[in-house]
């Protein structure tokens, strides 16, 4: 199986990218998706965020006001971080069932969009990493202009994320999308053709096929043996 990486920065366009992915039969394991199931009123991980944070970014329903929550999160990076260390359990856990139950259905190539990928040194598990890039200045204009937020807000909450200069060195392969969407489809392209070629031996090996076969050739070879050893004495 190979597990593709797929990350990026706030307005990069990591989002459209994952979607292209969804167009083409690529399953995607969305990390966002994830924390936000992780924090549903009355789960584990919805009990820790208030007991930390307090009930004061709680709707009238009992569910996390996310908006409030993201600007406490956005100003402060202790309490940033704080959030993260809280919730990384339930997310990890979340997401490997997600890999787990992919597997099962025999798919060779998924894809994990996961905005932290870096930070939480999930890369580890994947390959190839993909990072959507976007120049500072771009990324600034398009979150102001998508959110409606002032440039200081929106500063903030960029710089609260690791640049996206820093991923674009990390990454196995980067995705600019800087021009028009015509560029970004012709770009993404290319990428399903580097993704969805054949697999390596070790990645046919970790699918559910390889791991078939395997059973199979031990089976076949148990019985041979078995065999062997009773016409021999």
């Amino acid at each position: 199986m190979r597990i593709v990486g797929l990350t990026g920065g706030i307005s990069s366009g990591k989002s459209t990218v994952s979607n292209l992915f969804k167009a083409h039969d690529i399953p995607i394991v969305d990390a966002d998706l994830i924390a936000r199931d992780v924090v549903e009123k009355g789960t584990g991980g919805w009990k820790k965020v208030v007991s930390a944070f307090g009930e004061d970014i709680l709707l009238s329903n009992g569910e996390i006001d996310r908006r409030k929550l993201g600007q406490i999160v956005f100003a402060d990076p202790a309490k940033r971080k704080l959030l993260n260390q809280l919730l990384a359990p339930y997310i990890s856990s979340g997401i490997l069932w997600k890999i787990v139950k992919l597997w099962m259905k025999g798919y060779k190539v998924i894809v994990l969009d996961i905005p932290l990928l870096f930070e939480a040194k999930m890369d580890r598990w994947t390959k190839p990493t993909i990072v959507v890039w976007v120049d500072s200045e771009t990324q600034l204009q398009r979150l102001v202009a998508r959110d409606g937020q002032s440039e200081d807000d929106a500063r903030n909450r960029i710089n609260a994320q690791m640049a996206l200069d820093l991923k674009r060195d990390k990454a196995d392969i980067v995705i600019d999308n800087t021009g028009s969407l015509d560029d970004l489809n012709q770009r993404f392209r290319e990428v399903l053709s580097e993704v969805t070629k054949p697999l390596s031996w070790t990645e046919f090996m970790l699918s559910r096929q390889g791991a078939l076969t395997t059973l199979v050739v031990v089976i076949i070879s148990a019985i041979t043996c078995r065999k062997f050893y009773k016409s021999g004495v």
